[in-house]
């Protein structure tokens, strides 16, 4: 099936005992046991396992053509459960635009286990070849990359792993499984926030991997997941559930108002710089081409007049919204630097757009008045 007829049908069925077309949340924590101990529903604790959180799995995993799929309560849960199958002294390649989440558990949290890594700029592959050691057991790609929009050659990235006998993860919560697929390029597992474009409205807090092989390495972040905990509620996963439904036709549209608005953003004087794949002036456009469907609905653009001025644009403009997130149905702007502080790599002037549904029009001529204050 193609993605728009998996978004809808994945993991649903008429509830077998009312009838009822939209998927019932099953709030129990525990199931009925038989007379012979046995659990017949194949459920016993919803720590380990819950109704609606089978059917997201399922959905997840088939809209990303993977084998199976974890459902955690975030998208750092997620990466945590990955981070957790490793050993003292295994060693970990990330981009040195990771998510500023994901490198807090790289430095803050697994140095203490002895778990070493590298950060380089994975758009650079003969650094990262020159990174890898005789100990690299993981590669985490993010492309394109928060905030910067950085683009990563994810088949390429996959040779180098197998070579290294090692796995690739590549953070695709920005790509989308429909604006890229990141299984079919040679990942070993696809990592979202679905707190983002799979739940779409900005109400709840949730992530997922879904991995190309059910093999032993799945097996134990499958038990990190049960023993550990991480895991969403019945109506947390109702909830991204149900936003995965009309989540392919609400990315098409925010894709191409992006492509709107960083076409626009380009021409205007106040604008030092765009980043968005789609754009030929981007340094990865060739490579996005080539591995993207979609090109996302995130633009960065850095503004003249450094830190005061990008603030000052998001104190301006009346359709975007000041707020962390995005994927969202309604349009957000941040000033990354503020929340990643002061170490942060990113640029004092960049802002982060999170195009969302409304007319791109309207988000144009907002960001037009804004700008020419």
């Amino acid at each position: 099936m193609r993605p728009d007829t998996i978004a809808v049908h994945a993991g649903r069925r008429p509830d077998p005992s009312t009838g009822a077309i939209a998927e019932p949340i099953h709030l129990s924590t525990t199931f009925l046991r038989e007379p012979d101990g046995s659990f017949a529903s194949g459920y016993i604790y919803s720590r380990e396992k819950s109704p609606n959180r089978t059917n997201l799995e399922a959905a997840l995993a088939l809209m990303d053509g993977g084998a199976d799929a974890a459902a955690f309560s975030s998208g750092l849960a997620a990466t945590n459960a990955v981070l957790q199958t490793l050993r003292s002294g295994d060693h970990v390649i990330c981009p040195k635009e990771v998510y500023y989440g994901t490198k807090k558990l790289l430095t803050q949290v697994f140095d203490r286990w002895g778990l070493t890594h590298t950060i380089v700029d994975t758009s650079n592959l003969d650094a990262v070849r020159a990174a890898v050691t005789p100990q690299t057991r993981l590669l985490w790609a993010e492309t394109p990359s928060n905030p910067t929009l950085t683009v990563t050659d994810i088949a390429a990235m996959a040779e180098i792993a197998r070579q290294a006998n090692a796995r690739l993860v590549v953070d695709n919560t920005w790509g989308t499984p429909m604006g890229q697929r990141v299984l079919d390029l040679g990942a070993d597992i696809a990592m979202y926030s679905t707190t983002k474009y799979h739940g779409g409205h900005s109400d709840v807090l949730s992530g997922a991997l879904v991995t190309r092989q059910a093999d032993e390495w799945w097996a134990q972040i499958r038990l990190i997941q049960s023993t550990g905990g991480a895991v969403p509620s019945p109506f947390d996963a109702w909830l991204v559930h149900r936003g995965m439904a009309s989540m392919v036709c609400r990315f098409r549209q925010q894709c191409a108002s992006a492509q709107r608005v960083a076409e626009f953003l380009t021409t205007h004087d106040a604008v030092e710089a765009v980043h968005y794949p789609s754009l030929s002036s981007h340094p990865g456009h060739a490579i996005a081409a080539r591995q993207m469907t979609l090109f996302g609905g995130m633009v960065a653009v850095q503004v003249r007049g450094g830190s005061a001025e990008a603030l000052q644009l998001t104190g301006r403009v009346k359709l975007f919204t000041r707020a962390t997130s995005l994927g969202g149905v309604e349009s957000l702007i941040e000033h990354r630097k503020s929340v990643e502080g002061p170490e942060s790599p990113t640029p004092d002037n960049l802002l982060r757009l999170s195009v969302g549904l409304e007319d791109a029009d309207d988000l144009i001529d907002d960001l037009r008045e804004g700008l020419s204050r």
